[in-house]
């Protein structure tokens, strides 16, 4: 696979008209079929049989295979079956058109048990779209490898209600970093030959953080805010997206030409294909109750510009609605284009097949393990230290282990690993594991939370992980840590392919936490979870917490490295931590109200806010100043590492607007860099600044330079910004 694939082997131009030459010799049921998809959950006994070869896209079979297995199948496995499934297809099918197999790659390959990389939370933590680049390549080249040719990622929907339950799969509440975390993402997929699907377009929940729920938000925030991280990943390359399950102005995004044609397509000139969310199309139907049958539903799709009904075979429904005369031929012909010009880019027909021995040579070899770390590592965030952290190795003879996400690979449950089955690798270790590896020689004891009193105050320090249930149709409306309730969530609910997430929580964790404090001065409480928590009950004597989120197949090893000082955190907040459930929706970018943001009960700011992270060392900026380009600004800093540790800063630089037009968010983030920096040295950094900047949408909603005054804020997190820089026209 060359990086060159998707530029569809001599341009858009030739693809496009191999695409309506291959078109015109079509019959009527091959066209539909090409807007058709299959899913079979079970690809074993007689599969062949209950496999239609017709279709033109198929939920890869690489992602069932695991399930009910003793040992999972291997990429070779994987590949050989896709590539079996493929030519059975190609063979059937009058002018041999392949099928793209697509899957899920939210934060790693997840046909199977592939590389996996942090969760989308923790990524976006690192303040690294280089770094994000290379993990999206990886994944890339892993999907590829077995014969995934679309994956629907990244999610690049906003979380700024962190009672979504959904939050661990985006990159927080900024629409510039994740603009830029999208794009990275995809252009690491598309250059592996792998269509990225950034989803769930657009706006995908409501007020209290209700998954899918009906969008009451306006034309301007959705420009201004929910689609440009959209944009941002067509710019990088994005050949597909899914449409969302909710509606907005009325109208299910499913089916809605204003999202799907005048904006998507006609403003922005969009060239690939639109992809439903599982069941989306039957859900204009049956969720939203617009139009009497699932064939008035698919033909509003359709012609609305969605292009392919995911994932059951919706073939008899397409042939209804044409036959009743709701969708013209002549129509469904743009849809067929579409998905047939996508073919040809990915240059299937010329090379349809994966190579099942190269792929187990290279999923998970020792440079993708590799990566894994080095993202673990960047993603981590300490949000708290009373010179507890970093734990001496040389003093350390015994540590007391709590809670249960200690001995569990910190991978998450959301999209980690195929269906039915938990991710799992021989040399990926539970926190417990790594943490007995590091300290040869020296004690770990794993204990119950009952003991805590018995066996804390004799350890030299004492670690508690903390565990949550969350996810795809987990949201939730109290953000403290459970405690001695069993949450499930039904495996079709909402995205059908995702896992039963059903854990038992034992214990009552904020009591835990407060016993361990009480037990032992040197604690340290872990978090592993992808959305904020409520932490009210026990920061203030927490002496340390770190913010692990889900880091990796290779997090716990990263984990280990900075609680022992071997790595000193560098991570930052991609979003804000509310005291609160009470406080939400909450986000650094607000508006200004015209009057205060307080509450009778609190001052209306976050725990921790967005940008904000600690380290073992101190860091210093040089007062920044500002030039003029010809594309915009440069902002130069120094960066002076003040303390006894190597470590990272971000520097952050947030746009502050007066006089202008419309109103503009009080800061909003417009560039940041991640700088290494060792002790006693001083990095010099150059942040280019964009024109786009101080441009914003007027009363017209024409977006340009309408006017302004507009300065620079510069520090090293929202909350954090001593420097003030005028912007000179």
């Amino acid at each position: 696979m060359t990086t060159d694939t998707l530029k569809e082997n001599g341009g858009r131009r030739d693809a496009a008209t191999r695409a309506a030459e291959l078109l015109r010799e079509m019959s009527l049921e091959e066209k539909i079929y090409q807007v058709t998809a299959e899913m079979i959950f079970d690809p074993t006994g007689d599969y062949r049989e209950r496999r239609d070869p017709m279709c033109g896209s198929y939920r890869n079979p690489g992602h069932f295979m695991h399930y009910k297995r003793e040992t999972p199948a291997s990429p070779a496995e994987v590949a050989r079956q896709i590539n079996s499934d493929v030519r059975d297809s190609i063979e059937a099918q009058p002018h041999g058109i392949p099928p793209i197999e697509n899957g899920e790659a939210l934060h790693g390959a997840q046909w199977g048990m592939a590389t996996c990389f942090p969760q989308p939370i923790a990524l976006a933590s690192t303040f690294d779209p280089e770094l994000v680049g290379r993990v999206a390549d990886v994944i890339g080249k892993e999907c590829a490898a077995v014969g995934v040719r679309q994956v629907f990622s990244p999610v690049v929907n906003l979380a700024r209600d962190c009672r979504w339950g959904r939050t661990v799969e985006t990159y927080g509440e900024d629409v510039k970093l994740s603009c830029d975390m999208g794009a990275a993402m995809c252009r690491g997929l598309q250059n592996n030959g792998v269509i990225a699907t950034p989803k769930h377009f657009a706006d995908n929940y409501a007020a209290g953080g209700r998954d899918s729920n009906y969008s009451e938000t306006s034309e301007r925030t959705m420009r201004e805010t929910v689609l440009p991280p959209f944009r941002a990943c067509f710019d990088a390359g994005a050949k597909s997206v899914m449409a969302a399950y909710n509606a907005w102005e009325g109208i299910p995004c499913s089916c809605n030409g204003r999202l799907l044609t005048e904006i998507l397509r006609d403003e922005w000139g969009f060239d690939g294909t639109v992809v439903s969310d599982y069941g989306g199309v039957d859900g204009i139907e049956t969720a939203h109750e617009c139009g009497g049958s699932r064939a008035e539903a698919a033909a509003m799709a359709l012609k609305a510009g969605l292009d392919i009904i995911l994932p059951y075979k919706r073939f008899d429904a397409v042939r209804e609605a044409l036959d009743k005369g709701y969708i013209t031929e002549e129509e469904l012909d743009r849809n067929v284009l579409r998905v047939l010009t996508a073919k040809y880019r990915l240059g299937l027909f010329d090379s349809p097949y994966a190579d099942p021995e190269a792929a187990d040579r290279l999923v998970r070899c020792d440079g993708h393990r590799a990566l894994a770390l080095e993202a673990a590592r960047e993603s981590i965030i300490l949000l708290k230290n009373e010179s507890v952290l970093p734990l001496k190795k040389e003093k350390t003879r015994r540590v007391g282990v709590f809670g249960q996400s200690a001995d569990v690979i910190p991978v998450g449950n959301n999209y980690s690993g195929p269906y039915g089955t938990p991710w799992r690798g021989d040399d990926a270790p539970t926190p417990l594991e790594a943490l007995n590896a590091f300290l040869d020689g020296a004690e770990v004891i794993y204990g119950e939370d009952r003991d805590i009193e018995t066996l804390a105050s004799s350890c030299d320090a004492v670690l508690y992980f903390a565990a949550i249930v969350e996810g795809e149709g987990s949201d939730r409306s109290d953000l403290r840590l459970p405690s001695v309730t069993v949450h499930k969530t039904r495996a079709d609910d909402g995205g059908i392919i995702v896992d039963e997430a059903a854990q038992e929580i034992r214990e009552d964790q904020e009591k835990s936490i407060l016993r361990l404090c009480g037990a032992n001065p040197n604690t340290v409480v872990v978090l592993m979870n992808g959305a904020p928590i409520d932490m009210r009950a026990w920061i203030d004597r927490a002496p340390a917490v770190i913010e692990a989120w889900y880091p990796g197949e290779q997090g716990a090893k990263a984990l280990t490295e900075i609680l022992f000082g071997v790595t000193s955190p560098g991570a930052k907040l991609p979003i804000s931590v509310p005291k609160s459930a009470g406080q939400l929706p909450l986000f650094y970018a607000y508006k200004p109200s015209g009057r205060g943001y307080a509450y009778c009960d609190d001052d209306g700011r976050p725990m921790f806010p967005f940008g904000f992270g600690l380290s073992y060392t101190s860091f210093e900026l040089s007062q920044p100043s500002v030039e003029k380009t010809e594309d915009g600004w440069t902002l130069r800093t120094a960066v002076t590492n003040t303390g006894g540790y190597d470590g990272a800063e971000v520097v952050q630089v947030y746009l502050h607007a007066q006089r202008t037009k419309t109103v503009r968010p009080v800061k909003e983030l417009t560039a940041y860099r991640r700088v290494s920096v060792k002790r006693g040295e001083t990095v010099e950094v150059d942040i280019p600044i964009p024109a786009d900047a101080v441009r914003y949408y007027d009363a017209d909603m024409r977006f340009g330079a309408h006017g302004g005054d507009f300065s620079l804020l510069v520090g090293t997190s929202s909350d954090d910004t001593p420097y003030c820089v005028e912007l000179q026209s």
